[in-house]
């Protein structure tokens, strides 16, 4: 009985050992996979970034400045255009129904530091009509929490009035999100001091929930796909379409042009 016994407890530990090794060698394979995939998405970078610079090239009675990292570049997404920043542009144009020009200063993996270094000084040099900024996920893998808010401070008090500035998205790992948690609670303190809008991205990822997990990223797991970024633009959407509507005459509120009356004559 006793040797029944040990052969149990010793059958019962291999199958554990075996699982767990496993369940490691699975968990080594998906991360190999995932680094192929983040390489794979890597090679679109040079691609997204022409892309953003010919279309500042491109005129428009209205001027859309982006600050961000690689979410606004679109990475992962079939196309730049279908990024956050694309969609909101197309929004624009259709809310007002005047043309737009996009200057995307952003630059994939941009950190607030970053951001403050190299495209707060382009910025600056513009004179934008809509101006949107979702900055600090990177920030998170190296958290700094005096940095960060050193960052927004300096970002904030450069931006004008009506820009509209979107919280940290949902990173759904509990580590993670306690990080999050603070950067978010910065923004928003340092947002108010400034008067400026904050999007809910956070909120707005976050009621994807687990679905959203499988179905709104990229290969690599960590952008968003074509999916994820109109979810993104959904966030900025309302407050987007307040802001042109009180500031722009739109073709819905414009006053319709009027016949000028026929004087004298006969037909």
């Amino acid at each position: 009985m006793v040797t029944s016994d040990r052969v149990l407890r010793t059958t019962a530990v291999a199958a554990a050992i075996g699982a767990a090794g496993a369940a490691a060698l699975g968990w080594r394979r998906f991360r190999a996979r995932l680094t192929a995939n983040s390489l794979v998405l890597n090679e679109t970078l040079p691609v997204h970034s022409k892309w953003w610079r010919d279309r500042a090239k491109v005129r428009g009675e209205l001027l859309y400045v982006a600050i961000g990292d690689s979410a606004a570049q679109g990475i992962g997404a079939s196309s730049p255009d279908r990024s956050y920043v694309g969609v909101l542009a197309e929004e624009i144009g259709a809310i007002t129904g005047r043309s737009v020009r996009v200057v995307n200063l952003s630059v994939s993996g941009a950190t607030v530091e970053l951001a403050v270094r190299d495209q707060l000084p382009r910025f600056l040099k513009l004179r934008p009509d809509v101006v949107t900024v979702a900055i600090g996920a990177n920030d998170i893998a190296q958290w700094d929490p005096a940095a960060f808010e050193r960052g927004i401070r300096t970002i904030f008090a450069a931006l004008p009035p009506h820009a509209l500035v979107a919280n940290l998205p949902f990173f759904y790992f509990p580590r993670n999100e306690r990080k999050v948690a603070v950067a978010n609670r910065i923004l928003r303190a340092v947002a108010a001091e400034h008067g400026l809008t904050v999007v809910p991205l956070h909120t707005e990822t976050r009621h994807q929930g687990i679905p959203g997990m499988l179905t709104q990223f990229a290969i690599d797991m960590f952008h968003p796909n074509d999916h994820g970024y109109r979810v993104w633009a959904d966030a900025f959407a309302p407050s987007l379409a307040a802001q042109l509507v009180e500031r722009f005459p739109t073709p819905e509120t414009a006053a319709p042009d009027v016949a000028p009356a026929v004087v004298g004559g006969d037909a």
